[in-house]
Order: C-alpha cells, then structure tokens, then sequence
C-alpha cells in the first residue's frame, strides 16, 4: 500500500481513490482536467502585487505587509507550503516589526487555484495564528472552496513526488 505523504489526515476513503488514480497512472492525467492552466505570477513583485489585491478585497484592517516572495528554500516536505513571519528588530529606542509572506517556489508553475489557496492560507495568519476554527473560517471566507483546494493542492504534491518521469506537467 502507498504511503501518502500529504494525506494522511484524510478518510481513507479518498486517500484509496487516489492510490486507485497512482494505480492506473491518470492522477496526473486527473489534475491536469481539474486544473488545466498555469498562473502568470512570475516574479516576486508581482506576487506581492497579487498578495496585497487578495489582502484589500479581504482583509482591509489586517496588519501591513512587507514583503512577499518565492522562496526556493521552503521545505514541502515539512508541510511549509508558504510562511508568514513577523521580523522584530530595534532601531534605536523603538521596536520594528516587518512582516513577510513566502511562498515555496514550485508554485510559481503551479495552477492559479493553488497559488491562491496558499496566499490565502498565508493572509489569514495575519488574523489568526494558529491552525484553529476561526483560522479556517477566515480562510473559507476568502475562498470559498479553500478545503477542497487544499486537498487538490496535496494530491499535486503526491503526484509531484511519483518516480514516473512520463508525467508531462512535472516542474522540476
């Protein structure tokens, strides 16, 4: 039986549809139907750009934003899909704090829906910190289907991670 990695917390139920997709080598095949396009997100300026668009329409009185980038850095493995950070620092007798958001770099190939789902997961750490219900209530009301994407998002990277190199729409 497959391990999956990135679905472990889900019904065993759909972690068996998507070994049954891995099985009959269409989980690709089945992502690419769902989410046929890639975003236009390119650069680390216009990721800030679309970050504080998403921000304004959702999150007017949240804390600024410093600055938001890819990071090529970001271990997926460790479920860091995106960080938001809070950079204290002391210039003379006052307190700064700068506040970044990252986003793990292989999303700049990634389809718009899961890019959003991250920035969005991200913004919402700005009201609420931790993983909790009003986190998670937040982050639906800025994306309705915010659950679902979540999930898709993990089954890309399950797919992401298959040893087939036959997989056209693998970003190395």
């Amino acid at each position: 039986m497959t391990a999956l990695k990135y679905l472990q917390a889900y019904p065993a139920a759909l972690q068996d549809r998507v070994r049954d997709l891995i099985a009959q080598q269409r989980l690709g095949e089945h992502l690419a139907q769902r989410y046929p396009a890639r975003h236009d997100v390119q650069s680390d300026r216009a990721l800030y750009g679309y970050t504080m668009d998403l921000k304004q329409r959702h999150l007017k009185n949240a804390p600024g934003i410093d600055k938001v980038l890819y990071d090529s850095k970001l271990d997926v493995v460790r479920n860091a899909l995106g960080l938001h950070t809070a950079i204290s620092r002391v210039q003379g007798s006052k307190l700064k704090a700068k506040k970044e958001i990252r986003v793990a770099a292989l999303f700049k190939a990634a389809p718009p829906e899961f890019l959003q789902m991250i920035v969005v997961h991200e913004l919402a750490h700005l009201k609420e910190y931790e993983h909790n219900k009003a986190f998670y209530q937040l982050c639906t009301y800025m994306l309705p289907d915010y659950h679902q994407l979540e999930f898709d998002l993990r089954v890309y990277l399950t797919w992401r991670e298959l040893p087939s190199m036959t997989n056209t729409h693998k970003q190395e």
